[in-house]
């Protein structure tokens, strides 16, 4: 009798979730098929670009001898385990993989719990026939989706390397996923905010990377305690194509199991809307006089969350640039690409302008990230009480934009003070490299505010533009892809610094079309109803 009261209590807590996932799914209908395309393409597309940069046993072996002496490589990518094709896609991408799909599962779980409590949807939702965990329920088995979608790709993707190996690194990568995904699910307990939530669960993964990247730099064998304390690190020792350790999927699966219970345990012990590290109650410190100043407290933990980041990428990737240089000397595919990426001004300066495109592509991330803080307050319903008052829309707004846009100019631009450090030359050239990047991260800030004042319900799409410049920057130059292609890319009117010539025209065309994009977002803004 006690047996079936339990189960029965059971089945009430979890009552709902199959209409809350189905729903769940709809609303992401857009976001995770953007995110797996760019995961997925990002893996398949390694084994052809692989095997026209190391196609000989030979090339292989050279390349495996000089990431055991190079540590700063093995920072960056982590150390090879064999030499095959397989193994060397493992290698190369592996670990990048799995941190996308840590990002895509933490920004589904806290949409679906953290960002409905904050919103008052969920308690609309809690008052009809819904158990107390169906929310947590439904998001974790979105991410799971998600994540199982991304296996089976790269697993069908990846079998003509070797059917053992493919399903390795599929598995490895979606359980890399779902460990960040319950991460996030205990963050979404503890905090009352979804912005600290997410802040906190990407510190996460960030301590994740710094740890497996300070490990593998002691060592080249991926065996260093540090990397063992990152799930990163135990996704590289999964090693795909390389005698495979199946164990290290049980250690990934106990951590999702482990966290999934934890988070199960603190959803019923807390008040719907409540958490057990509570905000601090006002009064707020400081002026908050102004749109400008609510704007700027609202997003300033951000702004200095990615400012950190990019100033310690800068000295990271300065710091290993002679090191690359020394790695693809030899290779003349392997030059082509980086030049291709780049310019062709000399390896050093291709390297670096690689480098400096890649960040000025995550760049325009944080600006869509900073944008769309527009659309949650007005969705939220906080935008509201601030407009009540004498404060019109294009003020509103307007607090919000230059933290997005000036923000990410200071991010760049401490990017271009950390490459400078790391790398120990001019300061001049690189800072001016960095700085080029921000007209092409403006056009797709640009593109948000156009949504967000214009289509309000489709704003969320700024996300999968974002993604494909993103695909377009990372895997078009490795696959050779046409000029037409990269060009649709703001990103490809760039000129290629340092080393290339500066070319104002594509900077100042660029400008001026963010321009247009934001006037006709604030315009479209004033224009239609709130919360439309």
């Amino acid at each position: 009798m006690t047996t079936f009261a339990l189960r029965r209590g059971s089945a009430r807590q979890l009552a709902g979730t199959g209409t809350l996932l189905r729903f769940a799914l709809r609303r992401d209908r857009l976001m995770i098929p953007v995110w797996i395309a760019v995961n997925a393409a990002m893996v398949l597309s390694m084994p052809g670009t692989l095997e026209g940069l190391y196609g000989t046993p030979a090339e292989r072996a050279d390349l495996i001898r000089q990431m055991e002496t190079n540590s700063s490589l093995r920072a960056m990518v982590g150390p090879v385990f064999g030499d095959s094709l397989g193994a060397l896609t493992a290698w190369r991408v592996g670990i990048y993989a799995g941190a996308l799909a840590a990002v895509m599962s933490l920004l589904i779980v806290v949409r679906h719990t953290r960002d409905e409590e904050e919103s008052g949807r969920q308690e609309l939702v809690a008052s009809g026939m819904v158990g107390r965990r169906a929310c947590l329920t439904a998001a974790l088995l979105a991410a799971a989706v998600a994540n199982g979608v991304l296996a089976l790709l790269v697993t069908a993707g990846l079998a003509g390397q070797g059917t053992t190996g493919a399903l390795a690194l599929g598995l490895g990568i979606a359980a890399v996923g779902m460990v960040f995904a319950t991460t996030a699910a205990i963050v979404a307990q503890l905090t009352e905010s979804a912005r600290l939530t997410r802040g906190l669960t990407a510190a996460v993964l960030g301590a994740a990377f710094v740890l497996r990247a300070a490990g593998d730099s002691a060592t080249d064998a991926g065996s260093s305690v540090l990397t063992w304390l990152s799930p990163l690190g135990w996704l590289e020792n999964l090693r795909p194509y390389a005698s495979e350790r199946w164990w290290v999927l049980a250690l990934l699966a106990g951590a999702v199991a482990l966290q999934s219970a934890v988070a199960y345990a603190l959803a019923g012990r807390r008040d719907l809307g409540m958490s057990f590290l509570p905000t601090r109650p006002g009064p707020a410190s400081g002026r908050l006089g102004s749109a400008g100043a609510l704007a700027w407290r609202l997003q300033r933990g951000g702004v200095l969350g990615w400012s950190i980041g990019f100033f310690l990428a800068g000295v990271v990737y300065g710091g290993m640039t002679d090191g690359a240089a020394d790695l693809v000397g030899d290779n003349a595919n392997a030059r082509r690409i980086v030049e291709r990426m780049g310019g062709q001004s000399g390896l050093t300066d291709a390297f670096l302008a690689s480098m400096v495109s890649m960040l000025g592509l995550i760049a325009a991330l944080y600006i869509v990230a900073s944008v769309l803080r527009l659309h949650g307050e007005e969705t939220s319903g906080r935008a509201e009480p601030v407009l009540a008052n004498a404060v019109g829309r294009v003020r509103w707004a307007a607090g919000h934009l230059v933290i997005a846009f000036g923000g990410a100019a200071l991010i760049m631009l401490l990017a271009g003070l950390g490459f400078a450090v790391g790398h120990g030359k001019e300061t001049g050239p690189i800072l001016a490299a960095c700085l080029a990047q921000l007209p092409a991260v403006w056009v797709i800030g640009g593109v948000a505010v156009l949504l967000h004042g214009v289509l309000p319900r489709a704003a969320l799409a700024a996300w999968g533009v974002a993604g494909a410049v993103l695909l377009i920057g990372w895997v078009g130059p490795a696959l050779d892809a046409p000029r037409a292609v990269l060009e649709v890319s703001p990103f490809g009117h760039l000129p290629k610094l340092p080393g290339g010539s500066m070319e104002w025209g594509p900077v100042a065309v660029l400008t001026g079309v963010a321009v247009v994009l934001v006037a006709g977002g604030l315009a479209g803004l004033r224009r239609r109803d709130m919360s439309a």
